[in-house]
């Protein structure tokens, strides 16, 4: 059966990176199993919803390279949300409740006193019709609630977690339509799921419960219910469950000069039993994406660990993906030259500036300042490689080896103590502005 799989953000807000990761793994399971990845904007909470969120998801997903086969909006889809539940309706799985908040919460404490599962009591089905006639003559509307089958088990072959079974009687038959008409999260996404063909949803391992009774929603709607695999969520690298990851977000990752694909890396294999690697082929990726290779305890997120992938991606950059962001008259041998030394493709601003000028040089000895002078008079482009040719023959004049010999060269040339590999970089400069600088540094 061919994989499709789906990504479903509510646009109350921007992605951040526990969305980033559910959607690559949809993807990555869709990709390798030639199959589809769909898009489900889950906007059918009109207060909170936002049209700038919807293309800031669009957007992003297509800044980390996720493209998708098809796109549905919730917001588009309220009929069929309602004949579904007409449909339970008239097989006696819905029912009509009213208590508030306040009283669900009395109820759970009291439970909990008696050393009872805080499960809602069912009560609303004791309810008549002069009770319900009641409720409607004092204004109050009711909310709906999905009846589980208590006498049905719920079982599923997890995807991560392996076989997973739930007594129905230890679960709270859930609130699936607000008094106002709203929809929650529940009925809608088993509706899109049948509906769309959606034949595995991965999400986090928050979702289990709501998988088991959506197990028996889709089977109340006559429908195969699709394979589940629940993830575990990612945490901090102090060990708990940071805040701050709420926050981390693709806008954050690109004003970081994180690339997506560094992104991809990591996210790809953090929490399973593979290596994370600076892999930059998505493909490769693809290939080795495996659920049984996930593990059960939280992935640890670390900004460190993406920042030293990223640098290592950047490192394998080839400069037609990249000169583009380049500054002007940056060329293919200044990009390879200076590319060991960057953090972020940005990086390479600087070092160009280093090498267009001008350079603040530091203070040289007269001695330091006699050996330049020397260096500017038998500097020589005419060889293949200048720079050898230029520190093999001060060598042998002046006696010179290891830091005496090439840090007065480098300072003289680019104003830094460290740097890119100088037989590139001299080359990058060219004869005439080398030659200048070291006069410049010798006088």
């Amino acid at each position: 059966m061919t994989a499709i799989t789906r990504f479903a953000p509510s646009p109350t807000g921007n992605l951040h990176v526990g969305n980033i990761r559910t959607a690559l793994h949809n993807w990555f399971l869709a990709r390798k199993a030639g199959g589809k990845f769909m898009l489900r904007i889950d906007d059918t909470d009109a207060e909170r919803s936002r049209e700038e969120y919807v293309e800031g998801i669009r957007a992003d997903l297509a800044w980390l390279g996720l493209d998708f086969d098809g796109e549905e909006r919730q917001s588009a889809r309220l009929g069929h949300y309602e004949a579904a539940f007409e449909t339970l309706k008239a097989s006696g799985r819905v029912y009509r409740a009213y208590e508030t908040a306040q009283e669900l919460d009395l109820k759970r404490k009291v439970q909990l006193g008696r050393g009872l599962p805080p499960i809602y009591d069912r009560s609303a089905l004791r309810l008549t019709e002069d009770d319900h006639a009641a409720k409607a003559a004092d204004g109050t509307a009711p909310h709906w609630r999905f009846l589980l089958d208590h006498d049905s088990p719920i079982a599923w072959d997890d995807g991560v977690r392996g076989p997973q079974k739930f007594d129905a009687a230890s679960l709270s038959d859930p609130v699936i339509r607000r008094a106002d008409g709203s929809w929650l999260y529940m009925l809608p996404s088993a509706v899109d799921d049948i509906e769309m063909g959606i034949t595995d949803v991965l999400r986090g391992e928050d979702h289990v419960s709501n998988t088991a009774v959506q197990v028996q929603m889709f089977e109340a709607l006559d429908a195969a219910p699709p394979r589940f695999a629940h993830e575990a969520l990612l945490m901090g690298k102090e060990g708990k469950l940071s805040k701050r990851l709420g926050s981390l977000g693709c806008e954050s990752f690109r004003e970081r000069g994180i690339e997506p694909e560094a992104i991809a890396a990591l996210l790809a294999r953090l929490g399973t039993s593979q290596p994370v690697e600076p892999i930059a082929d998505r493909q490769a990726l693809v290939a080795s994406f495996d659920l049984g290779s996930f593990g059960r305890a939280p992935a640890k997120f670390d900004d460190a660990d993406l920042d030293r992938l990223n640098t290592a991606i950047v490192h394998q950059m080839d400069y037609a993906a990249v000169k583009h962001r380049l500054p002007d008259g940056m060329d293919e041998a200044a990009w390879h030259a200076v590319r060991p030394n960057l953090m972020v493709v940005a990086d390479a601003a600087e070092w160009w500036r280093i090498v267009t000028g001008p350079i603040d040089l530091p203070e040289f000895s007269d001695e330091d300042r006699g050996y330049l002078a020397q260096a500017a008079g038998v500097l020589d482009f005419s060889a293949g490689d200048p720079w050898h040719a230029l520190t093999g023959t001060l060598k042998k004049t002046t006696g010179r080896k290891g830091k005496p010999l090439f840090l007065p060269l480098r300072q003289a040339l680019t104003g830094m103590d460290h740097g890119p590999d100088m037989a590139e970089l001299l080359l990058v400069l060219g004869e005439e502005t080398a030659r200048r600088r070291l006069e410049r540094a010798a006088s």
